[in-house]
């Protein structure tokens, strides 16, 4: 896929007719509302089998050829470079679709092992409905190899609302967790009415995991986590009702995500983890933990000292990184998902926490500021289309924060008011999916469906093959 951002006096015909691709096409992919109001600054994902690459400090054009399966002189004629040693970190590669000419008594495994990608992948690429009109002579195009990661999410809708949304994604998820069981001081849960999403999950191949958490919108749990914290009776007797949970709704798995812990419930919160993972282990269950992002193990802030990630690391399965909300509904307006932020902490994590255990987390909703802003006051929460949407009702222009990888608007409403807008588009989808390769991390976690956005699945299942288990 290619990313094109719409320029001043560009009309989708234009944009569709400069990269050869089908119209209808290219409206259906990025499910615009109106094809005839393109917003200056807003991103399109171009439904093609060419990639684009940008390069990074230390990477040279041969290591970028090898990379894609493609020779130097084709991307350098591809890209008019005239000497293959000079490539500038932060350029944008255009990095050609690859073709096969079917060869005879050639079979698509063979060409399949051949290019590194899978018959499937080939199958889908080509749109081929009969296998027979796979013959000598055939033109195909060859999908380039995909990296296979998990992709887990949240829930916080219950009901049928809920089961729709995991429905709607759930070809492109791994695992989900309703949010959340509320764990109360006296070791007991607070019942959730879950089943139609676990329901809805297991129809689409999706494993449920419980997810237990100490707070509530309310009330921080910090009190609660401690209680349950300073007592083995607590904790087994917690432990024991998890375990009855998880029998009842047939969960594969747990999600502890405890937040607001006191700085003294660090060693209580490691010794709890190792408790835990001994137990659910015992009956074949696996046990994650969800952590705020620290850069470093003397991060300082009542989020964060209680977080041990070489502890979260060494116990438990695997650890979801909620690299998200710097840009918070009742904070400043910023980018939500930063991504310099986001390769800080994961520049951290991957120093005490094993590749395969990390989930890189980002949100999949926009907010809207009122200016100039007054801390507490809360913005408006919506999905990435009525972000587009908006931009296009007020005339602005949607720029881009190259530092954050983030797309942002601000403009002026009918009662004169100012906001700030941000959110996320293809263009910083695909910088984060960059990330989860470029760190071999095991992958994705998002908070949360119920917020069409599109580009996000369409670059996901073009950039990675999802894992499914059973």
């Amino acid at each position: 896929m290619l990313i094109h951002v719409v320029t001043l006096g560009e009309t989708l015909w234009q944009i569709a007719s400069r990269y050869g691709v089908d119209f209808t096409r290219l409206v259906a992919v990025n499910k615009l509302p109106d094809a005839g109001r393109l917003v200056i600054g807003q991103a399109l994902i171009i439904p093609s089998a060419a990639r684009q690459h940008t390069v990074k400090s230390g990477e040279t054009l041969w290591k970028i050829a090898q990379q894609y399966g493609a020779s130097v002189d084709s991307l350098m004629q591809a890209n008019q470079l005239t000497d293959s040693s000079v490539i500038n970190p932060g350029k944008v590669l255009y990095i050609p679709a690859r073709t096969h000419t079917v060869q005879p008594g050639e079979s698509l495994g063979q060409i399949a092992q051949n290019y590194g990608t899978t018959v499937q992948d080939i199958i889908e690429a080509n749109s081929i409905q009969n296998l027979n009109q796979v013959y000598s002579g055939t033109s195909l195009s060859i999908p380039f190899s995909k990296a296979i990661i998990d992709v887990y999410t949240y829930v916080i809708n219950m009901g049928e609302k809920g089961a729709d949304e995991v429905r709607e994604a759930g070809d492109s998820l791994t695992c989900m967790s309703p949010f959340s069981y509320v764990v109360r001081s006296d070791g007991e849960l607070q019942p959730l009415d879950d089943q139609a999403i676990i329901q809805a999950a297991r129809f689409k191949g999706v494993l449920p995991v419980m997810c237990i958490t100490n707070f509530t919108y309310g009330d921080p749990g910090s009190d609660a986590a401690q209680t349950i914290l300073a007592s083995i009776e607590l904790q087994d007797k917690l432990l024991e009702n998890i375990v009855e949970m998880i029998e009842q709704k047939r969960y594969r798995g747990l999600n502890i995500n405890f937040e607001n812990l006191y700085p003294t419930n660090r060693e209580n919160y490691n010794q709890f983890l190792q408790r835990a993972v001994n137990r659910l282990h015992e009956d074949g269950y696996f046990v994650s933990t969800a952590v705020a992002p620290k850069t470093s193990a003397e991060q300082t802030g009542f989020l964060y000292e209680a977080l041990d990630y070489a502890a979260h690391g060494r116990i438990v399965d695997i650890v979801f990184l909620m690299t998200y909300e710097w840009g918070y509904r009742l904070g400043p307006p910023q980018a939500i998902s930063p991504l310099n932020q986001m390769r800080s902490v994961l520049e951290y994590a991957v120093t005490v926490i094993p590749r395969n255990k990390i989930l890189m987390g980002f949100q999949l909703y926009a907010c809207d500021w009122l200016l100039p802003h007054v801390q507490g006051q809360e913005a408006e929460t919506f999905d990435m289309q009525e972000a587009v949407q908006r931009a296009a009702k007020y005339k602005t222009t949607i720029q881009y924060d190259e530092i954050a990888q983030s797309p942002f608007y601000q403009y002026v409403d009918e009662q004169g008011k100012r906001h700030e807008v941000w959110f996320e588009d293809a263009r910083s989808a695909q910088a984060k999916f960059n990330l989860v390769k470029e760190y071999g991390i095991h992958g994705i976690g998002y908070w949360v469906p119920g917020y069409p956005f599109p580009q996000n699945w369409v670059l996901l299942n073009d950039q990675f093959r999802v894992r499914k288990r059973n």
